[in-house]
This record gives C-alpha cells, sequence and structure tokens, in this order.
C-alpha cells in the first residue's frame, strides 16, 4: 500500500488533543470567571460590611465626643456658678443677666434658671423669671435628698416655662455649711441634638440614639414613638458591662430591622451613643457593584469563545505575563534591597527568615549572617520584653503592632528603630505563622526628642522662679499654698519685708538693691531647705514661707532666724534708722476661725504691718494682735509714739527687743 493511503498516525490525536486543549481551556476559563466574580463578590460584601461598621464605629466615638463635650461645656459653668453660690448671693438683676450672658456663649443651652431649697425660680436667664414652683421634679427630690454637686442629666421632659421637648443638667447648690440651698439647672432643647444628627446620612432606616447610663432614652433621631426605657436590652444587660465600646449586628427594638449596631460610653458623663444601619443600606453600593460584575462577567465568558479561537495568542499572552512577573519579582528585590528601611520575615519561632541588605548601612550586620537567628537576639536587653508585648499583640489576621526599641549596632552604639510588624500568613496552624516587619532608623528623632523634653523640662522650671532672686515666683506661691492648705491641718504663714529698701535704692542705686535682694532671698530659702517648706518672692522686696505641718511656735522661731540672720549679714543701710538692712516679719497660722489661705495669708500680712508700725526690725505673731487696737492704730497714728504703745495690754510678741 502506498503511502498516500495511510493517515498520519499523529494527525487526529494532535487534532483531538487540540480539541480537548481548547475545550478544556474554554471551561477552565469559565470556571475562572465564574469563581472570580464569586469571589470578588463574597470579598467585596466582607469589605463592604467591615468598611461600614468601622464608619459606623467612628461615627459613635464621633457623636460620643460631641455629648461628652456639649455637657462638659455646660458642667464647667454650672460649677463655677454653685461655687459662686455658695458664699454669694447676688442680687437677682446682676445674677440673672450673667446668667443670660452665659447661655448666650454656650448655643446648646437655652436657659439657666436656680430654684430656691423650696423649688421656686429665684433666677434666670430668660427676660422673665417663672412663677411656678418646681419641688415635684424628680431632679428637685434627687438634689434635695442626695448630698453632693455632680452633674445630673435628667430624662427628657417637656418645659414648663416653654413647653419644648428638654433635657435638663442640673447641680445641687449648699449653702456653706454643705446643706441644701436649692438647685442649678440649664436647659438643653431636643433639637439641639436633632439638628446636629440629621446631617449625617444613615439611610432610610438608620438612627442615632442618645441615652442614658441607666437605659433611658434622651434623643433618637429620626423622631420614634417606640420604648423610652432600653435598660433590659442586650446593649445594656450584656455588652456595656463588658465594654463602653463595641459593636455588633442586632434586631431594633425601634423598628424591628436588622442593623449593624455600634455604641461608646462617654467616660465623663453617664451617657451612652449608638449608631445604627440597616444592612440593606450599607449593601446598595455593592449589589450595584455586583450587577455590574454580572454584566462584565458575562461578556467575558461570549469573548472566551473567540479567545479559544486563537489559542496561540493566549500563549503569547501567558508568556508576556510570566515576564511582567518576573520584571515584578526584579523590582521588589530592588526594592527591598535598596530602600532604607530593613524589612525582615520572622517565623513563629522568632527565627529570622528574610532580612534586606539595608541592614547593613543601619547597623553594620551583613543580612545573610542574621538569618536564621533569633530576633530576640538583635534586640537591647532593656527592650525585649516591649518587643515581646508588641508581637503578643500580632493574635488576629490583619493586626499591626508598632514598637520603638534599641538594637545594637556592631561598634556597640546602639541605634532606635520603630519597627511595623504584621501577620504575613493567615494559616489556623500556629507553628506556621510568618511575620513581616520593617524597621526605620529613628536614632536622630529620637535624639531630638530628648533634647526637646530637656528643653521642655528647664522652660517648666523656669515659668515656676523668679528670675532675679532664684526662689519660686507668686504664682508657684500660691498653688503649693492652696495645695498644702487643704491637706495640711497645721499650716503657718511668714511674711518677710526688707525695711527702708526705697531708701536703700535710692542711697545705692538699683544694682546694689538688686543684690541685697539676692542676699536676703539667699537667706530666707536657706531657712526652709531642712524643713519642707517653700520660699518664694512674693513682690518687690517682700517674700513669703509656707511652713507645713508646723506649729505658730515653731514658725516664730524660723521667723527670728531669718531676721537675725539678715541682720548679721551686716549689709550697710543709710537710709535705715539702724544703719543696717533688717527685715521685718509677719506670722499667722492656721486656727479654726481662718477661712482660706487667702485670709491666712492676710493675717500674715496683718502682722507684718503691725511689725512696721512698731519700729520694723521684729517679728509679730498675728494671733497676738489686739485687732481691735490694730485697726485703730492703722487709722490714726497713737500721738503717744511707739514707745508708749509697747505699754498697753494685748502687746504683740516682739523679740526684737528694740
Amino acid at each position: 500500500m502506498s503511502d498516500r493511503g495511510q493517515s498520519s498516525p499523529g494527525g487526529p490525536l494532535r487534532r483531538i488533543t487540540l480539541s480537548a486543549v481548547v475545550i478544556i481551556f474554554a471551561l477552565v476559563m469559565t470556571a475562572c470567571i465564574v469563581g472570580i466574580v464569586v469571589w470578588k463578590a463574597l470579598e467585596a460584601k466582607t469589605t463592604t460590611l467591615a468598611r461600614g461598621n468601622t464608619d459606623i464605629q467612628n461615627l459613635a466615638h464621633s457623636l460620643a465626643e460631641h455629648a461628652a463635650h456639649t455637657i462638659q461645656a455646660a458642667d464647667i459653668t454650672l460649677t463655677g456658678m454653685v461655687s459662686l453660690l455658695r458664699y454669694q448671693d447676688p442680687r437677682p438683676e446682676r445674677f440673672n443677666k450673667y446668667l443670660a450672658e452665659a447661655a448666650a456663649t454656650l448655643p446648646q443651652l437655652r436657659e439657666i434658671g436656680v430654684l430656691d431649697a423650696n423649688g421656686e425660680w429665684r433666677y434666670s436667664s430668660l427676660p422673665e423669671t417663672p412663677h411656678h414652683n418646681d419641688a415635684d421634679r424628680k431632679y428637685f427630690i434627687f438634689h434635695r435628698d442626695t448630698s453632693g454637686t455632680a452633674l445630673r442629666i435628667s430624662e427628657p421632659i417637656q418645659s414648663r416655662p416653654t413647653g419644648r421637648p428638654t433635657i435638663l443638667l442640673t447641680k445641687r447648690v449648699e449653702h456653706q455649711d454643705g446643706s441644701f440651698a436649692g438647685v442649678l439647672v440649664a436647659a438643653i432643647d431636643s433639637d439641639y441634638f436633632n439638628g446636629f444628627y440629621r446631617m449625617f446620612q444613615l439611610g432610610p432606616d438608620g438612627a442615632i440614639t442618645l441615652i442614658r447610663s441607666d437605659g433611658t432614652v434622651l434623643i433618637r433621631w429620626p423622631l420614634s414613638d417606640a420604648t423610652t426605657d432600653l435598660s433590659k436590652t442586650d446593649l445594656f444587660t450584656q455588652h456595656l458591662r463588658l465594654s463602653s465600646v463595641g459593636s455588633y449586628k442586632i434586631i431594633s427594638p425601634f423598628d424591628g430591622i436588622v442593623k449593624y449596631f455600634s455604641y461608646e460610653e462617654t467616660p465623663l458623663y453617664p451617657v451612652v451613643v449608638t449608631v445604627a444601619m440597616s444592612e440593606d443600606w450599607l449593601l446598595a453600593g455593592w449589589m450595584t457593584a455586583l450587577r455590574t460584575d454580572a454584566l462584565v462577567a458575562g461578556v467575558l465568558l461570549c469573548i472566551i469563545i473567540l479567545l479559544a479561537a486563537v489559542l496561540s495568542s493566549q500563549f503569547r499572552f501567558r508568556s508576556r505575563a510570566v515576564d511582567r512577573l518576573r520584571d515584578s519579582e526584579a523590582r521588589y528585590r530592588l526594592l527591598a534591597n535598596n530602600i532604607a528601611d530593613i524589612i525582615i520575615l520572622i517565623d513563629a519561632r522568632g527565627i529570622l527568615r528574610f532580612v534586606s541588605n539595608s541592614v547593613e548601612p543601619v547597623l553594620g550586620l551583613r543580612a545573610q549572617d542574621l538569618i536564621g537567628t533569633l530576633c530576640f537576639d538583635l534586640v537591647h536587653p532593656d527592650d525585649v520584653g516591649a518587643v515581646q508585648a508588641a508581637s503578643a499583640r500580632l493574635g488576629e489576621p490583619g493586626a499591626v503592632s508598632t514598637v520603638v526599641f534599641r538594637i545594637p549596632r556592631v561598634d556597640g552604639s546602639p541605634a532606635w528603630v520603630e519597627s511595623n510588624f504584621k501577620r504575613a500568613s493567615d494559616d489556623d496552624d500556629p507553628a506556621r505563622l510568618e511575620f513581616v516587619g520593617v524597621l526605620r532608623d529613628v536614632t536622630e528623632r529620637k535624639r531630638m526628642e530628648d533634647e526637646l523634653n530637656l528643653l521642655n523640662r528647664r522652660l517648666t522650671q523656669l515659668a515656676a522662679t523668679d528670675g532675679l532672686t532664684g526662689l519660686t515666683n507668686r504664682r508657684t506661691f500660691d498653688s503649693f499654698l492652696r495645695r498644702e492648705y487643704e491637706i495640711c491641718e497645721r499650716i503657718a504663714v511668714l511674711l518677710f519685708d526688707i525695711d527702708n529698701f526705697k531708701g536703700y535704692n535710692d542711697s545705692y542705686g538699683h544694682q546694689a538693691g538688686d543684690r541685697c535682694l539676692q542676699a536676703v532671698a539667699k537667706v530666707i530659702g536657706d531657712a526652709s531647705l531642712d524643713i519642707s517648706g517653700l520660699s518664694a518672692r512674693y513682690g518687690g522686696e517682700e517674700f513669703a514661707v509656707v511652713l507645713p505641718n508646723m506649729s505658730e511656735d515653731a514658725a516664730l522661731k524660723v521667723a527670728e532666724r531669718v531676721r537675725l540672720t539678715v541682720r548679721a549679714l551686716g549689709i550697710l543701710n543709710t537710709a535705715g534708722n539702724r544703719g543696717y538692712v533688717t527685715v521685718s516679719a509677719g506670722v499667722a497660722a492656721r486656727t479654726r476661725a481662718t477661712l482660706d489661705e487667702s485670709a491666712l495669708v492676710g493675717e500674715a500680712d496683718t502682722a507684718l504691718y503691725e511689725a512696721k508700725r512698731l519700729g520694723r526690725n521684729r517679728s509679730v505673731v498675728y494671733s497676738a494682735l489686739d485687732l481691735r487696737y490694730v485697726d485703730a492704730a492703722s487709722i490714726q497714728p497713737d500721738p503717744q509714739g511707739p514707745e508708749r504703745t509697747r505699754d498697753r495690754p494685748h502687746e504683740p510678741i516682739d523679740l526684737a527687743g528694740k
């Protein structure tokens, strides 16, 4: 038989093989496209819901901050008013004007008013003070029966003066003895929050709710006639007990719709803000994108028939794709090896599996020498705990942990690095997990931060010190005295004044006067070093000393020691009647009659005035003064002179003896 009568053994087989390849290719491509569309749709749905949940959480946080700041601004104002009413009884016309001005400066407040102990309106920011009695209101009964000036947030009520839905912020007003004196009331219109909340686009079924921590609904937007008590819901029975911030999926108690729900409780006030959005609204954009993807997939499936006919072009396309992949990997290697940041890959045991070449210019170490070593061996011993704690926070996929620590260089100097760690794999087997880290050299930034902190501490020190004498300044003195007065049962204040200092300045010049101030300040400062006191320049040539936990007699001894030491300096002062620089001292110690720290300073000042009046260069104790005599003497000097005044009864203590 001739060759022409025989068929080629490879021809049919080749055609069948090519046909099978085309069919398989078409089926594989179809499966891939469908799979990609499905996978993309599921991923997009998950991402959309996650992003929406994050947006809801962020919005809940922002609204919680808004609510807290709204209440805090009013709280600060009310606190000042409560303190004022505790010690003063202002005239209605003046205090009503003050309330109106305060309400005008806070846009959230519609009105501010004060009820007396019987529930009658005493003051009001309204043009006309209301005449009705509010003793039956829950907030009035609460403050009447509960001591303390803590802010109370009322349930929504209808305002009697205006008839508008209102939330009241109230504080108890007390007399100086702590007894009930009335209630300070600030009203916030419900429309204030509703007007703010309606600016947010939450969809037709979305809602924002402001809730008191006991479950009482204060504000809900949009408005609803549903229940106003949520204390029995999962939010209050479960979630808030576990965390003050959170999110979950619920069936709304207001409209019964499935929603994504986020909440946050403010740390300063018993208020919870919730934000809810329906799942349909969150997925509306995803549904539009899904329809588009389905249309695109249909078009692609039609194109597959044409692509199957030109298989050779697809092979060429594959070849080009491989080339691009190689180029992409080469660029990645080039980037990893030349970027200034150090890129590392660590397995679950902490062993380095990859280190970029950029480690050498930063640490002086070669990348190949580090692969296979334990990553914690590179960390400074004092920072190992911080790095281990950061790695422990990488338990969830996608979690990122940042930590700053030191790595010793080859020359022994520490290099500060900031590292961002992230899980590189989502394997369920903990032993097969890998983590990628990006380390950035922040040594210079750390040095600048340390220098800035040092400068800030220096500035703080300068702000609290008098520049000429080196003693603390008046502001620091006032703060120290206020703090110590609150915690010390016994406390004394000394006031010193340099005698005839103006004459000294006129005679010797201001530079000599400055040196005199510095010498006297050193004596006064040294006197308080070993007694836990505080010395300060009070103003001009006046100095003050605070002596916590010290009796009047002990304080007098300190004052006398200072006075005698200044006299022993022997600084000439021809303007003085003694020829040398001397000081006068006023001593006052806290008693049951002392109202506050300002009154204590005033008593020391009165004693100092008496020391001056008696001839200077002496220490006088306030408790020994005849106050009626001092007042009379301050109005009209004794015509008999100082020698006669010392013979009178109730003579002040005078250790100078001159």
